[in-house]
């Protein structure tokens, strides 16, 4: 069986599973009739530059194909909020029959999601926010990973193994779920975040740099946490070049190529995997259900925390950045 084969084998399954399991746990909205060709719009936070992304793409595709709807993905280029904003207005005036989305900024997106409402488009939050805004937004459901518990409960780990002190590399700060991580984080290990959280953008050789400037001012430091591959690339290297591979303790979100090849190598600890595959998949199969039998899960869906470690990288790596 080719690798294409199984991968196909595993969506069909997944997909009866999902239809079959998520149905006969649902709570039951009547509608008056089932949609027919129905079209969704996702509408993440990410730019372009982003390929953690790359399996959230994949998967909604996948899911896609298997349900047998239309499902557009669609992103601010850059990243910029503002922009983000204006696409989901854009995709509730195309009146989909449902919308998913990342609530990168609460504040930024109720407005909008306002005329969702207004419209009856129904929606489903995924990836970054917290199951309580979900629902101030009115979203049927959120599918992603508590931020702060995730960071919680990677610190809690690092303490164990002796972690005091730390840096969080944030390249992503306008996002409130990304300082939710730093913060968790620094909790748990029993430090404030002030001081101990570096905004350093997107850009690979600025990253690096100010890494390495922040180690060189606060030479204490015996962990870094990276929030994804981003930031954790960058990270990689610089420590590296400051031959401090073997004395930080470092830890990230999410896997790639790159992380997956350091955890074997022991320079990285662990990466905290959210599960983006699921992420993608179920909110098109629950919107499915949705518009088809009026169905709809009566609880939110954590796809995270999970640690990948050297224990277990063997079974992800082959799948890193296609479906995990």
């Amino acid at each position: 069986m080719t690798k294409t084969t199984k991968l196909k084998t595993l969506r069909k399954t997944t997909a009866a599973v999902l239809l079959g399991g998520i149905a006969a746990a649902t709570m039951m909205t009547p509608l008056s009739a089932s949609a027919a060709d129905e079209r969704f719009v996702l509408v993440s936070h990410a730019p372009d530059s982003d390929s953690w992304w790359n399996t959230i793409k994949n998967a909604v595709k996948a899911a896609g194909t298997d349900m047998d709807v239309s499902v557009e993905y669609r992103n601010p280029p850059t990243g910029d909020l503002a922009d983000m904003a204006r696409i989901v207005e854009q995709a509730i005036a195309s009146n989909p029959d449902g919308l998913i989305l990342t609530i990168a900024d609460y504040d930024v997106l109720k407005k909008p999601l306002r005329k969702a409402k207004l419209k009856n488009i129904p929606v489903i939050t995924i990836n970054s926010g917290t199951h309580e805004q979900s629902e101030q937004l009115g979203a049927l459901l959120h599918v992603g990973q508590p931020e702060y518990d995730a960071g919680y409960g990677a610190g809690k780990k690092a303490k164990a193994d002796g972690v005091t002190s730390f840096a969080c590399i944030n390249h992503y700060i306008t996002n409130p779920a990304s300082v939710e991580r730093c913060k968790g984080f620094a909790d748990a290990i029993g430090v404030t975040l002030d001081g101990n959280m570096i905004d350093v953008g997107s850009d690979p050789t600025a990253i690096e740099k100010k890494v390495m400037a922040h180690l060189r001012q606060k030479p204490e430091t015996n962990a870094v946490l990276a929030l994804g591959p981003t930031s954790a690339h960058p990270t990689i290297r610089a420590l590296k070049k400051m031959h401090k591979s073997d004395d930080i303790y470092f830890g990230t979100f999410d896997v790639s190529d790159d992380i997956a090849k350091a955890i074997k190598s022991g320079e990285v600890k662990f990466a905290i995997d959210q599960q983006p595959y699921l992420q993608g998949y179920l909110p098109v199969v629950a919107l499915t259900l949705y518009s088809r039998y009026g169905i709809i899960p009566s609880n939110n869906i954590n796809s995270g925390p999970g640690f990948i470690t050297k224990d277990n990288i063997a079974q992800v790596e082959k799948l890193a950045g296609e479906i995990r």
